[in-house]
């Protein structure tokens, strides 16, 4: 292969996604499902499709194009729809969420601030009003409405008036840190929840939640490229600063407004709100130790909420995607068991019920319906990860074929599979209809051009270290290149082989790549919460022990002499603590976007881990990576993008400066517009190939002994 070929092709489509079928929603005839594709491995711009059997025949069919909705238009984003896609770290444009109504007759997007309906019968689609500057549409479930937010405002249009649409303003800020209708930063970005309006089963009324972050520091993205341009305005809460004070309304459309009363003050987390016509809403809230979680049901006559169930852990309570629901059978939440180490569902009802076996490990609830409902997990290796289906007396079937990695859902009959294989460099999606039909929906993604043969490694039963080797067999023993994430909520390594195909490429230049899994890692509740109170020991050590068993599994094959680290975020914090903790293992690092002081990391996420800092100052000492900045005996590559907003370019900087004082040489690669993503083509292209240049310089002769 052409050495820069690859970087310019994973730049281009985006780590090889563009193309991939996405967001599919099985539509209530149990024939098809409505869901987003481009147009192709290099297009960006996502369309709304439907697929489905017509008579005998397997269709799709593009109800929109939003290439051609915008016409000669760019595509303008508001400033909350940047921010929500930067949450959810969305890498393409055009169409990139929609919402169905409960018939799935109608769906609802926002495309470049306006807002749009299709039928999704004759693919008939509808400009609604002149707004501009619009996002988070939700559609009611009777198809009739849809809310959307206008900057801090709530608003409800009319679907079937169009250009002349009746509207009205349910809610309206009255300061520039007040807003309504949506997520708080928070929420976005530690929690999973994403939206901050939920619809009443009739479309009369709606939950709608309130933010006021005046309490919040104020913190400033400056661009320094820029020096004319001023700095953006962030309220971000740092470990130990005051959160968002977020609350609950209920307002009905002929303008009847109610607040939802809880504890505000023990439980100051609004984690997730539910509302189906399974019952009455559903609100979970946490306090602000995490330790725990009350599912409280809301009175709509009154506003109080009734305590329904509560989870507790004397470390934290761990939010699951999905969860909790009101179901047909009742309330539907999750609990521990700690004698056989998984997350399992439990019911609340007549009576209380744990439903899923003992050893299947629930990680998110995906769908339920009058049947039952569907969940991924995994039944004892975490690398794995399969789709399940459990009815409401306690039967749980694999949905999906074992040893792979898979997510999806049930509904109205049909399912949807997404599946990876360690063998295979993409996934594939298949749709199974309630008559029993299969179809798989096409990728127009491109194929990478290497092919990831990932050699699985078993630790403590489950396969946490893959090893990635060149295709040809150099002569001579292989540096060793550890590429980890190594902390909460991200598991590396995993049977897919989608997930190594950079480190394939980096095999191929040359090196035995190793994605380790390890304490903290997403697996079971005791192994994640190895990392209580201390950040930086049980990922390191896991790094370790990993590279220990690929050395004594190929011997002579690898040089461990030369071993280098890279990662990016939590994964940049691992590879720059290990070159200092560890410069006997450890030769060279590239950290990129690293947590440097988890003092300067927000609250929810931070505090989980470490409690607060007023409380435990010695849990962030642990942690922290500037206090080791004196340790430094190895190269080091820190690697920011300065509009950073998650992990703000500080780390680095504060980093890069204690370094400088302890008279430690290393190197600084800032990126001048760029969040902690990196989507832009130029840029993605050529940081890999830096992290190559960096990598061959310091790898690719024998180092001298730490001293010499």
């Amino acid at each position: 292969m052409k050495f820069d070929s690859f970087p310019h092709r994973r730049a281009a489509t985006r780590g090889f996604r563009l193309g991939s079928p996405r967001n599919m929603i099985p539509t209530s005839d149990g024939a098809g499902l409505v869901f987003l594709r481009s147009d192709g491995p290099a297009d960006a711009v996502n369309n709304l499709w439907w697929a489905g059997w017509s008579g005998s025949e397997f269709v799709e069919k593009k109800l929109v194009d939003a290439s051609a909705l915008l016409g000669d238009r760019a595509e303008s984003l508001p400033d909350a729809e940047r921010a929500k896609r930067e949450r959810l770290r969305e890498v393409s444009a055009g169409i990139t969420s929609f919402t169905t109504d409960l018939a799935t007759s109608r769906a609802c997007f926002v495309l470049s601030g306006r807002l749009y309906w299709c039928d999704l019968a004759t693919g008939r689609v509808e400009r609604v009003g002149t707004h501009t500057g619009l996002t988070n549409a939700v559609i009611d479930p009777t198809g009739r409405r849809a809310a959307a937010t206008q900057g801090s405002d709530l608003l409800v249009f009319e679907l079937e008036a169009t250009e002349t649409a009746v509207f009205r303003t349910i809610a309206t800020s009255t300061s520039n840190t007040e807003s309504w209708g949506s997520a708080e930063f928070i929420a976005a970005e530690e929690m999973q929840r994403y939206r901050g309006l939920w619809w009443s089963p009739d479309g009369e009324s709606l939950l709608v939640q309130r933010s006021e972050n005046q309490p919040v520091p104020t913190w400033f993205i400056g661009d320094p490229a820029n020096p004319t341009k001023p700095p953006v305005e962030q309220h971000y809460p740092a470990a130990g600063s005051p959160n968002s004070q977020v609350r609950l309304y209920l307002f009905d459309l002929d303008g009847t407004e109610l607040e939802v009363s809880w504890d505000f003050k023990a439980f100051e987390y609004l984690a997730r709100v539910h509302w189906s016509s399974y019952g009455p809403p559903l609100i979970a809230v946490q306090n602000r130790e995490q330790t725990q979680l009350e599912i409280r049901e809301v009175d709509l006559s009154t506003g109080i909420t009734t305590l329904r169930a509560t989870e507790t852990d004397p470390r934290w309570v761990e939010l699951v995607p999905g969860l909790p629901r009101q179901t047909r059978a009742g309330l539907l939440h999750s609990v521990v068991d700690r004698d056989s180490d998984t997350r399992r569902l439990q019911l609340v009802g007549t009576s209380t019920t744990v439903l899923t076996p003992a050893g299947l490990h629930v990680k998110t609830v995906t769908s339920n319906d009058d049947t039952g409902v569907s969940f991924t997990g995994h039944d004892g290796n975490p690398a794995s990860q399969d789709l399940w289906r459990m009815t409401w007396d306690g039967s749980t079937t694999r949905v999906s074929e074992p040893g792979g990695w898979a997510s999806g859902l049930e509904l109205f009959g049909t399912a949807v599979i997404t599946a990876a294989a360690p063998d295979r460099p993409t996934s594939t999606t298949r749709i199974r209809s309630s008559a029993g039909d299969q179809q798989t929906i096409r990728s127009l993604a491109e194929l990478p051009e290497v092919e990831p043969r990932p050699l699985f490694l078993n630790e403590a039963g489950w396969s946490k270290i893959a090893i990635l080797l060149p295709r040809v067999p150099p002569d001579e023993p292989l540096p060793i290149l550890m590429s980890p994430y190594g902390g909460p909520h991200s598991g590396r390594s995993i049977m897919a082989g989608s997930s190594f195909v950079t480190e394939q490429w980096f095999a191929e230049q040359g090196f035995c790549v190793v994605v380790a899994d390890g304490p903290g890692s997403p697996s079971t509740p005791t192994n994640e919460q190895a990392i209580y109170r201390d950040l930086a020991s049980g990922p390191l050590a896991g790094q370790v022990s990993a590279l220990a068993r690929v050395i004594s599994e190929l011997g002579d094959r690898v040089d461990p002499g030369r071993v280098g680290i890279r990662g990016w975020s939590f994964g940049g914090y691992l590879a720059a603590l290990a070159l200092l903790e560890r410069p006997d293992l450890f030769r060279a690092a590239v950290a990129g976007a690293p947590v440097t002081d988890w003092r300067l990391y927000d609250t929810h996420y931070t505090e989980r881990y470490l409690g607060l800092p007023q409380e435990d100052q010695d849990a962030y000492d642990i942690s922290d990576l500037i206090r080791r900045a004196d340790a430094l005996h190895r190269p080091l590559l820190l690697i920011h993008g300065l509009a950073d907003d998650n992990v703000v370019a500080a780390h680095t900087l504060r980093l890069s400066s204690a370094l400088l004082a302890a008279g430690r040489t290393h190197n600084v690669l800032p990126l001048s517009g760029v969040t902690h993503m990196t989507p832009q083509e130029t840029i993605s292209r050529n940081l890999l190939l830096s992290e190559l240049d960096f990598f061959s310089e310091h790898l690719g002769q024998k180092t001298a002994p730490l001293g010499s």
